[in-house]
């Protein structure tokens, strides 16, 4: 089923509203598909205007931050430990912003958008 990202029927107060136009196909958004771990896949997908989005499908490695010394390591992903978009994600293991992932390094929080840049970055926790 199509997503729909164009204007509510109904207004604030919930009033109908009855807009001269119709639906267009440019408001139709695409469906979700969630980053999980894996083997890196990516998959690169046209947007409006010719531009490009690399959508992260699977991925195991981040690019993990160290706030101590601001040095930067490319780390393997171990599992998700905590998701405060959905507590069902922890279970899928399912990555997206501010999730909490186990590396090898330690605990890390998601800085980035993996469904819309298609790599993960992320800062380290201290415990």
């Amino acid at each position: 089923m199509a997503l729909w990202q164009g204007k509510s029927r109904r207004s604030k107060t919930g009033r109908r509203i009855r807009y001269a136009r119709g639906k267009r196909k440019f408001e139709i958004g695409r469906e979700r598909h969630l980053t999980t771990i894996g083997p890196i896949g990516l998959k690169i997908v046209r947007t409006k205007g010719k531009n490009r989005k690399t959508r992260a499908k699977t991925s195991n490695v981040a690019h993990v931050v160290d706030p101590k010394n601001n040095k930067i390591t490319e780390t393997e992903i171990i599992s998700v430990v905590e998701n405060k978009a959905n507590i069902h994600y922890v279970r899928r293991n399912i990555m997206n912003k501010g999730a909490i992932i186990e590396t090898k390094l330690g605990k890390a929080k998601i800085t980035s958008r993996p469904g819309q840049c298609g790599s993960i970055n992320a800062i380290l926790i201290s415990d």
